[in-house]
């Protein structure tokens, strides 16, 4: 039966397709090393015990009923707080701040705000869902192919020949799926450009946006420094949409507590926009995070911990990958730097498995590895990237740290097969 054009032509998620083949291995008994979903396993990550006794009580308080379009004062207060106490930045809690069921509603929201049909919206590959986001709008896809000699973040110069007539600039940093974040002068340059881009365009113009999804930004490592538009350029405030929030910060992907961070009249049509959604956070665990949120030796004591070990996580797996390089396999791996994501190379199109068939394609080589050595990886095709692309995303999301050396022992044993 007909449907809607957008309903007909929306692309379904790579990431659930692969999903679909692991859980039926898993169903026949096979042990999975399940490294795909950009996800937590509660019993490996749990939120923090503060957090979660704060939303017991609120339920037990009876904060049952809807809250504000826009999120309850107290939380948006606290929000402002936190973001101005860690980051720098400071937004009015009243009018420039909005709280939302996770990310995904504001970064929609953002996008319905912004974008007309037929405006152009850049965005790198791999990234995760602007393709999606630009089809809801039926926008034109502007696409940039990042390069892994960059980190797989786009630069200036590469971003300059797409700006003119441009709506939206999507930027995202720590990225998923990467790990990998911008450099302080290479995010400088691109906001000197989308200001230079706005100076040039005629008075009641539409200028050039940029939405900048910082979700993992408290999870850098190592000498990994976090940068934002809106410190390094106070300009850019007029033209930066935020987004953020408790989901990857505090493992509560499933809590459902986001924020928007940015110019009062863009903020101010989000809060209509999803007041007509519904997609608030409930208000129970509003309120649980307007506690949480000002408990400032909590939230670092967790924080310290909960870096800790993904960090751990991500070094082991990475320091395995760069030992199988050095003994000759075709694989590669870019150092641990942000988020939950490592961003590794299975360079093994065109090779044979034992019994000589070929791997004809990457689909192929996903398939030989799930198979062969029990490794789930998502392909950075399912991020908007190549079809032929060798790179993958791992996410340590759910990683037993002591299933590690088991994991690289079958990947070894698996590439060791291949002629």
């Amino acid at each position: 039966m007909k449907l809607s054009h957008l309903a007909e032509t929306l692309i379904g998620s790579e990431i659930i397709k692969l999903a679909g083949e692991i859980k039926e291995k898993q169903a026949k008994g096979e042990k999975i090393y399940n490294f795909t979903i950009g996800d937590f396993d509660p019993k490996v990550f749990p939120i923090p015990a503060e957090f979660e006794n704060e939303i017991i009580q609120a339920y037990r308080d009876k904060y049952t009923n809807y809250p504000p379009a826009d999120g309850i004062a107290e939380l948006r207060k606290a929000v402002g707080g936190f973001i101005a106490e860690r980051e720098g930045l400071n937004y009015d809690p009243n009018s420039e701040i909005v709280i939302s069921c996770g990310g995904r509603p504001i970064i929609y929201a953002t996008y319905r705000t912004i974008v007309d049909r037929g405006e152009k919206v850049i965005y790198a590959t791999p990234s995760w869902n602007n393709n999606h986001y630009t089809h809801f709008m039926e926008g034109e896809h502007v696409v940039l192919e990042a390069k892994a000699e960059n980190d797989f973040m786009p630069t200036a110069a590469e971003l300059k020949p797409l700006l003119k007539g441009a709506t939206l600039l999507a930027l995202c940093s720590p990225q998923n799926p990467t790990g990998t974040t911008f450099g302080k002068k290479q995010l400088e340059d691109i906001c000197d450009m989308v200001l230079e881009e706005n100076k040039s365009r005629a008075a009641g113009e539409k200028p050039l946006y940029v939405l900048f999804d910082q979700m993992y930004w408290v999870l850098t490592f190592g000498d990994t420094q976090h940068y934002n538009p809106v410190s390094l350029r106070p300009e850019m405030k007029d033209y930066t949409v935020f987004i953020d929030g408790m989901s990857k910060a505090f493992a509560g992907t499933g809590v459902r507590v986001g924020w928007a961070l940015g110019p009062k009249h863009v903020m101010s049509k989000m809060k209509a926009i999803l007041s007509h959604v519904g997609a608030w956070s409930p208000m129970a665990e509003q309120k649980a995070a307007a506690k949480y949120l000002v408990q400032k030796e909590a939230v670092n004591k967790y924080l310290a911990h909960f870096k800790g070990e993904v960090e751990e996580r991500l070094v082991k797996i990475y320091e395995g990958f760069d030992a199988l390089k050095k003994a000759g396999h075709q694989v590669d791996a870019i150092a641990p730097q942000a988020a939950i994501y490592l961003t590794i190379k299975l360079d093994l199109a065109g090779k044979k498995t034992a019994d000589g068939k070929e791997l004809a394609d990457q689909a192929a080589v996903t398939s030989y590895i799930l198979d062969e050595a029990k490794l789930a990886v998502v392909p950075f095709y399912a991020f908007g990237s190549a079809r032929n692309s060798p790179w993958y995303r791992l996410s340590v999301g759910t990683c037993v740290k002591e299933e590690i050396p088991a994991m690289l022992a079958a990947l070894k044993a698996a590439l060791e097969k291949l002629k």
